[in-house]
């Protein structure tokens, strides 16, 4: 079987790479000569625990390869998944245009039935649209050719990828026709060993159920982290919340964990565009929007934890971070809480201190030199007046705090994850901040 991908952006590359590692012949089209050029020497242009070395092994093996050229592809393939980007359009609406660009590219060279399923996050009504731009360019050509369109929405988690799709808990396709199933199903047996099933439905149902798992698993975040708000000013734990209502089955335990908001390449923009689509017709989604707005506070909330204990006034202040990204295991930077909290600080006039262990050459080409660069968490906690911890990569899990206190100017911590045991902690001489509980001393 040949598929070819349109785009290697994250979804994209990971899609063709673990379809190439199962003996799949997997062709990547990408416009960017110098990503393609980087990817046929074994360089991935995403950090992806595993990828790189996936990548080498299937194109020293001739199963997966990378083009500039689609048209090239377009007739030697029995697949072409759709994988490129929609980004939020100025109004946060999904902007269809590279989907469509290659929908009209496709229609510009087939000459004969292909299957074109749509990978990348889309409304509904986005695979109404790729065959109608497909069939206007057939027309265009006089050609009276069938052709299939699915939609076939991705589940990756950033950092555990590579597992989420070799061991899917689910593989969600949305069909037109029982032609379609049959190539759909046969593609996708590989990675059903598990047991667990290839959903097929109806193409539309198959577009709302990607941007209805995203918005319930944001919805999820935001609400917990309301919660946790509620939770300091009353009195009440919120980790102890969190452990009785986790063990009722309905509700269960997964992303119920309070922090400083969800980031990333997908939550932000899927909540705004779902949002925007049910606007466009006239059904307001009140609850998305206030999941929309919980998160956009909550990204401010160790900042604000600092203004209150230093009073309002953090001119001159040194602060350390530890984490840039918008989770640990990427180095994905787009709408992290860490570049809320360096506006904030720079704003009031704060020196910020950071180290990332992946991060922080997207950051600064993303920031420039607005904040100073450490080469480990140890140099980060010079000299600073507090250290915020942002991300919780794993190396900050278990740091020698004695150390910590020897370097840092003033020994005052506002754990963004609650990662840490605040009884440690305030044994060690800290001033221990978290998300969701009381920790001033009365």
């Amino acid at each position: 079987m040949k598929i070819t991908i349109v785009g290697t952006g994250y979804v994209g590359l990971v899609t063709g790479t673990c379809f190439a590692e199962v003996g799949i012949n997997v062709v990547c089209v990408d416009i960017d000569k110098t990503k393609v050029e980087n990817l046929k020497n074994g360089i991935s242009p995403i950090y992806e625990p595993g990828l790189d070395v996936m990548i080498e092994r299937n194109v020293e093996k001739g199963r997966l390869m990378f083009t500039t050229d689609l048209s090239s592809c377009v007739n030697d393939t029995d697949v072409i998944f759709i994988a490129v980007g929609t980004p939020p359009d100025e109004d946060g609406s999904a902007d269809l245009k590279y989907v469509i660009d290659v929908a009209r590219t496709i229609g510009e060279h087939m000459t004969r039935h292909i299957m074109i399923a749509t990978k990348s996050t889309v409304p509904v009504g986005t695979a109404r649209k790729v065959r109608q731009a497909i069939q206007e360019e057939l027309d265009k050509r006089n050609l009276d050719l069938t052709f299939g369109v699915a939609s076939n929405p991705e589940f990756l988690k950033e950092g555990d990828a590579i597992n989420d799709f070799m061991k899917p808990d689910r593989i969600v396709v949305g069909i037109e026709s029982p032609e379609a199933e049959v190539i759909m199903a046969k593609l996708y047996k590989p990675f059903t060993l598990n047991g667990h099933p290839v959903i097929f439905m109806d193409v539309p149902s198959a577009e709302m159920t990607k941007y209805a798992a995203n918005s319930m698993l944001a919805t999820k975040i935001s609400f917990m982290n309301d919660i946790a708000n509620l939770c300091e000013i009353v009195g009440a734990d919120v980790n102890m919340v969190r452990k009785g209502i986790g063990s009722d089955t309905r509700i269960g335990s997964k992303f119920i964990y309070p922090g400083i908001g969800y980031g990333g390449s997908c939550f932000p923009k899927d909540v705004k565009a779902l949002i925007k689509s049910a606007d466009k017709l006239g059904y307001p989604m009140r609850v998305l929007k206030a999941v929309e707005d919980v998160n956009d506070n909550q990204k401010a909330i160790l900042f604000n934890k600092l203004m209150n204990y230093y009073e309002g006034n953090l001119k001159g202040l040194t602060v350390a971070m530890w984490g840039l990204s918008f989770k640990p295991q990427t180095d994905d930077m787009r709408e992290a809480p860490s570049l809320v909290i360096i506006d904030k600080l720079i704003e009031q006039g704060c020196k910020v201190r950071a180290y990332d262990p992946v991060a922080m050459e997207e950051t600064q080409r993303r920031i420039g030199d607005k904040i100073e660069y450490c080469k480990d968490p140890y140099e980060a906690v010079m000299d600073a007046d507090a250290l915020l911890l942002v991300t919780e990569w794993t190396e900050f899990r278990f740091p020698n705090w004695n150390v910590v206190k020897r370097l840092i100017k003033k020994p005052v911590l506002f754990d963004g994850r609650n990662i840490y045991d605040r009884k440690e902690l305030e044994s060690l001489g800290f001033d221990y901040n978290c998300i969701g509980v009381n920790t001033q001393k009365a």
